[in-house]
């Protein structure tokens, strides 16, 4: 990384989807009345007998197991933002550790399909998703970890 990388500022590319602490987590709801989590945290008033309001804001599991995968071999339309030339990106639903709902999200670089396999352990990570003279515009993504890994800790 060079000395002009690593001044911009790193800042979430979607605020509100996950921290950008170290370690991050992706923040969902959890449904007082039956326990039941959303993601993201403002879709738990999607079910229409839960108002926003009994929806709280709880931090993710960060680990989980790939429960499917395809790569993205095209440059999405807008409004999404990507790098120029677009390069294809590998793309995962995973399966959270403690919460046992589906999230999709970008596979770190350097992992294509090739290297993914249907139960496969993998981590919450931040990458790249666009940059500009200032900022780095950050997304979470998934990076395939060891089972003695995945069982070191939970969470």
């Amino acid at each position: 990384m060079n000395n002009s990388q690593s001044e911009k500022e790193r800042i979430a590319a979607v605020p509100g989807l996950f921290t950008i602490d170290d370690p991050p987590h992706l923040i969902g709801g959890r449904m007082r009345s039956s326990g039941a989590y959303c993601f993201p945290k403002d879709l738990g008033g999607s079910d229409p007998s839960v108002s926003i309001d009994q929806v709280e804001e709880v931090l993710l599991s960060r680990k989980g197991i790939i429960w499917s995968y395809t790569n993205s071999v095209y440059s999405p339309p807008p409004p999404f933002v990507v790098r120029e030339p677009y390069e294809s990106i590998t793309v995962a639903a995973v399966e959270l550790e403690a919460e046992r709902m589906i999230i999709l999200g970008q596979v770190a670089p350097g992992w294509g399909v090739d290297d993914l396999e249907i139960g496969m352990a993998v981590e919450l990570c931040l990458g790249i998703l666009y940059e500009d003279e200032n900022r780095e515009y950050l997304t979470w993504q998934w990076r395939p970890i060891t089972t003695s890994e995945m069982e070191a800790t939970s969470g």
